[in-house]
């Protein structure tokens, strides 16, 4: 018979890792149950994955999948609960040799949460911690106004006297930043006085990668080693940009090249009065992106089939030739700025859910007040009044910049309403132009069921659907939907004429949107 004291049950609290991956990839893992051994264990991590990323290490066992108990379920069962989750799945993990004790002790691991408040790992980075940074400093007459030490008491290179306003200063430098990275180069394992000549080398141009104090002292402690992929580039003074282009009448407007000794693809000839022109497009902005998808590794041929298969909208990222040449500085892609940017819209995962304090039982008024809002309107001659933002590729569609007077107003609509049906069709997994189009085919009149964020969020972690029944209505009946077929679209498009003397020019493929930094924005 065993006795475990309190103390020993604490030495076996589990960790606790949220894991995201992209459609259609996997977590990067294989979870066995093997002859001999107790446990649902984790096999043949993939390098490089969402799983080895976060820490994850061969021969860990699974404790709980989103918060379930797992120890005694069957394979089948578990593998179901991680594939149920989607793209995101939170573990509480515990390493092999800490799971063999505490079953050897008979410790109860049913019984062992995470506490309120722990860290949560997610893809590597602990959730709440800042990220490693990109720092992007230009020389000035006074140099880059900052200097490096070297410490007795830990390994590595850190930050001392930032001047206050300085160059290094105005680029987020922090006096005590651990510098990780040079030019993309890692110094690590560098001497003092080799960084400082990479540095003098380098000319009036640098990118650094720094953790700052509490971040490092979080990889520290979990042995993570940070690279320029998981780095915030908040702090970059030259921003990509999200161009939101609907095809015109004679297409985008633009040309699509490849540049003799220059890789990439590039946005050239623009027309001034077409889609290209009036977003902002410029003369050979380098194209990083269609709609979510890198074509730095795509050949001409298959750029422009993506702008094809688009179906005359699409979203690109694109970068100025001084944004792109400060990217390639730090050997980093720009689509660190799009995941970026994405993943700051995405809503509350599980994990946030989960380690936030469990409030006080709400009274009677405030359990009222967890319900959606129905709200039924008519066209105007302004339309609807309000924008319908979303992120390209990512579901879930929120409200913004309801016009005071407006049809949506007076109907009830607010900014950041998270919209949950169309005319009575649940939206929550569709697409942004999938919902555009419900919209428009809805004609003159429109119904839609939204939740306050704040409703939306506490809703979704009490595990409650939103539906209109919450206002004691009845499903709305749907009306059997006949065949539709979209005509095909016309492949031809209008070329300029060229010169001999050019290469061939192919014209990329081409409502009104507009786009900003954070959203995709249509006016209804």
């Amino acid at each position: 018979m065993f006795f475990v004291l309190f103390s020993d049950m604490a030495a076996y609290k589990p960790r606790v890792i949220s894991l995201t991956k992209k459609p259609r990839q996997t977590f990067g893992f294989f979870l066995r149950m093997e002859l001999g051994e107790e446990g649902h264990l984790i096999r043949s991590l993939e390098m490089g994955g969402p799983a080895e990323l976060a820490g994850i290490k061969d021969g860990d066992r699974i404790i709980r999948v989103n918060g379930t108990f797992v120890d005694g379920l069957s394979h089948t069962e578990v593998v179901e609960l991680v594939k149920n989750s989607g793209t995101s799945v939170t573990f509480h993990i515990m390493d092999e040799s800490t799971y063999k004790e505490a079953k050897a002790k008979g410790v109860n691991l049913s019984e062992q949460h995470s506490t309120v408040g722990s860290k949560v790992i997610a893809n590597g980075v602990a959730k709440g911690d800042p990220k490693p940074k990109l720092c992007y400093l230009v020389k000035s007459a006074s140099g880059f106004e900052f200097s490096l030490f070297t410490s007795n008491d830990e390994e590595g290179l850190f930050i001392t006297e930032v001047s206050p306003g300085g160059v290094a200063h105005k680029a987020g430098v922090r006096a005590k930043d651990r510098l990780l990275e040079v030019n993309g180069e890692n110094v690590e394992d560098c001497t003092h006085e080799q960084v400082v000549n990479k540095i003098k080398q380098a000319g009036n141009t640098l990118m650094f990668l720094l953790l700052d104090e509490d971040a490092d002292k979080v990889c520290r402690s979990q042995y993570a080693k940070m690279g320029s992929r998981l780095a915030t580039v908040k702090f970059l003074p030259h921003k990509p940009r999200l161009v939101n282009l609907t095809k015109g009448p004679d297409g985008f407007g633009f040309v699509l090249r490849e540049e003799p000794k220059q890789a990439g693809h590039f946005i050239k000839d623009i027309d001034r009065d077409s889609p290209a022109g009036r977003a902002g497009l410029k003369e050979m902005d380098r194209l990083v992106a269609v709609d979510g998808k890198e074509v730095d590794n795509c050949s001409h041929e298959q750029v422009v089939e993506m702008f094809r298969q688009g179906g005359g909208e699409c979203c690109l990222l694109v970068v100025d030739q001084e944004t792109d040449q400060m990217y390639k500085l730090g050997k980093v892609s720009p689509m660190l700025f799009w995941e970026e940017m994405k993943d700051s819209n995405l809503p509350p995962s599980y994990t946030e859910v989960m380690n936030t304090a469990t409030p006080a039982q709400p009274d009677e008024k405030e359990e009222e007040d967890l319900k959606p809002k129905l709200c039924r309107m008519e066209k105007s001659s302004d339309g609807y009044g309000f924008h319908l933002n979303g992120i390209q590729g990512v579901f879930g569609q929120f409200i913004k910049e309801v016009v005071k007077g407006g049809a949506a107003d007076r109907a009830g609509l607010e900014d950041d309403d998270m919209v949950v049906e169309v005319n009575g069709v649940n939206v929550e997994q569709s697409g942004h132009q999938e919902v555009v189009e419900m919209i428009r085919r809805s004609g003159n009149s429109l119904e839609m069921l939204v939740a306050r964020k704040s409703v939306y969020d506490q809703l979704k972690a009490k595990g409650v659907s939103i539906t209109r029944m919450l206002l004691g209505e009845e499903p709305k009946s749907q009306e059997p939907k006949s065949q539709e077929h979209s005509p095909e679209t016309s492949k031809k498009e209008i070329e300029r004429p060229e010169s001999p003397a050019e290469p061939a020019k192919q014209r990329t493929p081409s409502v009104s949107s507009s786009s900003s930094a954070e959203s995709i924005d249509e006016r209804l």
